[in-house]
């Protein structure tokens, strides 16, 4: 009973614009030519999910494949790249130059470039959330590195740990409330930069349906579309804070009601 209450004190806000998308359009307040009620839109969900033909599940697939694969590869390069930049003093001033021109470029200007080099194909939107993701990641895990307590830097070499060591034991490890940040910045990000991109050049994809929809005035899919991207969205933010609970059990957290 007890949850039932705080996630209804939680989802109040939500509930109470969802009534209005529902009753707008219901008293024609606003046309629901363009703001179809928000049973109208579940309806065409769900119809797009478990009737027919599944329309909208290949596109869900294909979205979530685009966004795994581009953020995957920021993992890759962003935690370790940040370790040693955060660590090493001769990393950091040779990468950081670099790190903050390239920080500055929006990832939509690129798309272009990624096209010319990578294709039409699913080469360039992976690209590109890698792209808009990686900057999160990389320079979060510096912030963790560079906030890391120095006397237990100092305590681990007095101990005899070696350089790996201190970066795998000491370092990592406090770095993670920071880098679990970046993760979630970054998958967010990730997100949105790829229905950017699957709206420029796409046969699909959410971000395409959303476009196709539109240019179709078929709005109810067009939401539909647009609500599933947002539930993905918060899906993924949902793991990483899990993740983030499990790997920082022993950080102090302020609980005020």
């Amino acid at each position: 009973m007890e949850f039932v209450i705080k996630l209804i004190k939680k989802s109040a806000l939500i509930f109470f614009i969802l009534a209005l998308w529902e009753i707008l359009p219901s008293l024609k307040i606003i046309r629901p030519s363009l703001l179809p009620p928000f049973s109208d839109v579940l309806i065409t969900w769900f119809q797009l999910i478990f009737l027919g033909e599944h329309e909208l599940i290949p596109d869900i697939l294909i979205s979530l494949q685009r966004a795994l694969l581009g953020f995957g590869f920021a993992l890759l390069i962003g935690i370790p790249l940040g370790l040693l930049i955060g660590y090493f003093k001769s990393f950091s001033d040779f990468f950081s130059p670099l790190v903050h021109i390239c920080r500055q470029i929006p990832a939509l200007a690129l798309f272009p470039v990624f096209i010319l080099f990578f294709g039409i194909e699913e080469t360039s939107k992976v690209t590109i959330v890698f792209w808009v993701s990686v900057w999160d990641i990389l320079l979060n895990t510096i912030s963790g590195v560079r906030h890391t307590d120095l006397l237990l830097i100092k305590a681990a070499r007095s101990m005899g740990a070696d350089t790996e060591r201190i970066l795998s034991s000491v370092v990592l490890p406090g770095a993670v409330p920071s880098l679990m940040t970046g993760l979630r910045l970054g998958s967010g990000s990730a997100i949105k930069a790829l229905v950017a991109a699957e709206m420029i050049g796409a046969k699909a994809g959410l971000g395409f349906q959303v476009i196709n929809s539109q240019y179709n005035f078929q709005i109810s899919k067009m939401y539909v579309s647009i609500l599933t991207i947002a539930l993905i969205g918060i899906i993924l933010n949902f793991i990483l804070e899990i993740i983030e609970k499990k790997l920082t059990f022993w950080k102090p957290t302020i609980n005020e009601e």
